[in-house]
């Protein structure tokens, strides 16, 4: 696949998304006094960060950017992704600020230019992705806004192979919104491990956070964690183990903005088992899904906490292709209040690809979870993770898949659902290509996706739920090199292409949560 390659500052920073607010409806005329329903229209501003992926000298890392094709919002258009600034924010986690202003002395090598401001990945059209690779230690932020009819729907990937050394493997990242709260169910600060929790402040104003962590006798001391301050349009990378003198395998990580916003993901780096990002859990829930785990996995772990003050007892279900069963040895688990449980699934799937299903008991606590999956053994060991995944509401949307190289789990916990996948073009040609699967009660359909006729490059994956109940997917892209299985997951949730907003005369109080009228 032809790529163009690009020379980048030095600067960590994480991954956000903001989605702008469509236009009002034209008032009704209607006479009636009732509440008035909510038009969902396309989002007309969309802003992303991509975090700085690695600082292994033995990495690569491909940038894909893509917006399905569908009606836009507004008149003007435009998606760009820009170099982050050039003065990298060096800071300990109490957060006192110093920065680096050395200039990129190589930023020429390889004919990019890298002042702030200038695109480096620019969008032109919907429904074709755009690449964009750099194999430089220091690669930086990138930050991007798309407006108009590129906005409903855009979407980033960053896709990185380290081929040595701690973290050995492929670590793939899509986007995420900033928010005031992160749940990371998985993360942990074992010796054999390094992880990092990236925080991203999008905002003109500092942001305050505290992070908490949690483990199987309730939450870890961790003081250094408390009041963490991430100056504007920066990035702080944190290392768990530098939080508390007590090694903990399998922890959870809370994130937790005191003021302002953030945007966080947990790069987690394994000194034998490679190492991928950790994206956040869905919102804690009694009914929880985690689609995607791999045929050939060789181990599989759940990690699950209960935020809430009740405990919560969950049954435990592997959706196969066939059906749902309960896994032998591990029909349930028992998840205390403000605790974290983990349980080794083993070699869970026993040859065919599912996905895990958690449902609470009547009057139980609602639970954010995660899974760390294992692929090959010994020395070839690499590993990825599975974070609980909502269900797609309209459509979802995954950047950078290739040939061979990319499977969908589809996963239908209740009711029979239909879905459409539709494969973009290449980023270098190639016509679209669309398919209508139909995923049967309580099982995952795993399916390779239909390829584009004639692709060239890299290309962006939809899923649009047609009928039929609620429908959680992922995509596993798999790119052997060497003997490692070297794979990522990423969770597909709804890529928020369309908001609801009020007639006009409604009630705005609804929207903005202040009481007043």
């Amino acid at each position: 696949m032809k790529r163009t390659t690009l020379s980048l500052f030095a600067v960590t920073a994480s991954l956000a998304v903001v989605t702008g607010v469509a236009a009002l409806n034209p008032p009704s005329h209607s006479g009636g006094t009732g509440p008035k329903t909510a038009a969902r229209l396309p989002v007309q501003r969309t802003t992303l960060l991509c975090p700085a992926p690695t600082s292994s000298d033995v990495g690569e890392t491909t940038y894909t950017a893509f917006t399905p094709q569908g009606k836009g919002g507004g008149s003007g258009s435009s998606a760009d992704l820009l170099a982050a600034a050039g003065a990298a924010v060096k800071t300990d986690p109490k957060g006192d600020p110093k920065t680096d202003a050395k200039k990129d002395k190589k930023k020429e090598d390889k004919g990019q230019p890298q002042e702030t401001g200038k695109p480096v990945l620019s969008l032109k059209e919907p429904g074709k992705p755009v690449t964009v690779t750099t194999d430089r230690s220091d690669a930086p932020a990138l930050f991007g806004t798309a407006d108009g009819p590129l906005a409903p729907g855009w979407t980033a990937q960053q896709t990185t192979t380290i081929s040595a050394g701690s973290g050995r493997g492929l670590h793939g990242l899509a986007c995420g919104a900033p928010d005031t709260s992160f749940w990371f169910p998985g993360a942990s600060t074992a010796k054999s491990r390094q992880d990092y929790v990236h925080l991203t402040n999008p905002d003109n104003t500092a942001a305050v956070v505290d992070l908490e962590l949690y483990g199987k006798d309730g939450r870890i001391k961790a003081p250094t964690g408390e009041g963490v301050n991430v100056p504007p349009h920066s990035t702080v990378p944190v290392l768990l183990s530098t939080l508390t003198d007590a090694p903990t395998e399998s922890l959870t990580l809370h994130v937790a903005a005191r003021s302002g916003r953030v945007g966080a993901a947990v790069q987690a780096s394994d000194e034998k088992a490679g190492g991928d990002w950790l994206a956040p859990s869905a919102d804690a829930s009694t009914d929880v899904v985690l689609p995607g785990i791999p045929a050939d996995a060789t181990s599989v772990r759940l990690v699950a906490f209960a935020p809430g003050s009740a405990d919560a007892d969950l049954k435990l279900r592997l959706a196969g292709p066939s059906g749902s069963i309960s896994p032998a040895g591990h029909e349930s688990l028992h998840v205390k209040s403000g605790m974290t449980a983990d349980v080794d699934l083993g070699d869970v799937t026993k040859g065919e690809a599912g996905s895990l299903l958690l449902t609470a008991d009547r009057g139980s606590g609602a639970v954010v979870a995660a899974l760390r999956v294992t692929r090959g053994k010994d020395d070839k060991q690499e590993t990825a993770f599975i974070p609980a995944t909502p269900a797609i509401e309209g459509r979802g949307t995954v950047a950078d898949n290739r040939a061979k190289a990319s499977t969908l789990a589809l996963a239908a916990p209740g009711k029979e659902a239909q879905v459409k996948v539709t494969s973009s073009a290449g980023s270098e040609g190639g016509t679209p290509v669309s398919k209508t699967y139909t995923v049967k009660a309580g099982t995952t359909l795993s399916v390779e996706p239909p390829q584009p006729d004639g692709a060239k490059g890299g290309y962006a994956v939809t899923v649009e739920k047609v009928s039929g109940g609620p429908v959680h997917v992922s995509r596993m892209l798999a790119l052997p090199k060497d003997g490692v299985p070297m794979f990522t997951v990423q969770p597909v949730p709804d890529d928020r292409s369309a908001v609801a907003v009020p007639e006009a005369g409604q009630d705005l109080s609804l929207l903005t949560g202040d009481g007043k009228r």
